[in-house]
């Protein structure tokens, strides 16, 4: 059954502060056998979403699997084109209904094996078809920055069974974003612009979208 957008109305969702082991236990409570469910996890860039879903992912084993919303990057040479390469990572540099698509095949698939796009950073492109997603896997995991937005991204949350907005301190989150882009490449000046000009504006969008989650998670490491 697809889930029910919240209401905004409502209370605003609550805020837990969690260990990845109580986080884990939460993730296990959505596997119930013969059925699909999926969690999203959506949050700032350096948020440390990828890194929690791999964690996740990793302990609950043949129960999960992590498909993320990066591997719908349109193409360097693509962004080039409509004049958007200066701004990756904005939401128009993804293919929105594409991804949209593929979650709702997920919730759907019961008999096959469907095959999700990833996004390699040191390449800095998707590579289509790199994660199998058994048909008789119960949990997928999705991570993204836009998971909750509206206009084009609309068909995501309903696609979605609990969707967690984890959040972090914001100088730590600025320092880690910072030395991620210089990991793959970036001159510390041109990441810090970058994460100042490009990453600034996207965390401010995705920030306006925290009420519409199920629950905020300040993860406890």
């Amino acid at each position: 059954m697809t889930a029910p957008r919240p209401d905004p109305s409502l209370a605003p969702p609550a805020t837990v502060r969690a260990t990845l082991a109580q986080l884990l236990v939460r993730a296990r409570t959505m596997i119930v056998p013969g059925e699909r469910r999926i969690l999203g996890i959506v949050g700032a860039p350096g948020a440390g979403k990828s890194t929690l879903c791999t964690a996740l992912a990793k302990a609950l084993g043949d129960g999960a699997v992590l498909v993320g919303m990066d591997g719908f990057h349109l193409a360097n040479a693509e962004l080039a084109r409509l004049g958007r390469r200066d701004r990756k990572g904005a939401p128009d540099t993804f293919d929105a209904g594409g991804y949209a698509a593929l979650l709702e095949r997920l919730r759907a698939e019961r008999d096959q094996t469907v095959y999700a796009p990833t996004f390699d950073r040191r390449l800095e492109e998707s590579i289509g078809s790199a994660i199998a997603v058994p048909a008789r896997t119960p949990l997928i995991l999705t991570e993204g920055n836009y998971l909750l937005q509206g206009g084009e991204w609309g068909r995501v949350r309903p696609a979605l069974d609990a969707v967690w907005f984890l959040e972090l301190p914001e100088t730590v989150r600025l320092s880690r974003l910072v030395a991620r882009h210089v990991a793959f490449g970036k001159a510390s000046d041109e990441a810090a612009s970058w994460v100042d000009v490009v990453d600034g504006p996207n965390a401010a969008l995705i920030h306006a979208t925290r009420s519409r989650a199920d629950l905020i998670v300040q993860l406890v490491e």
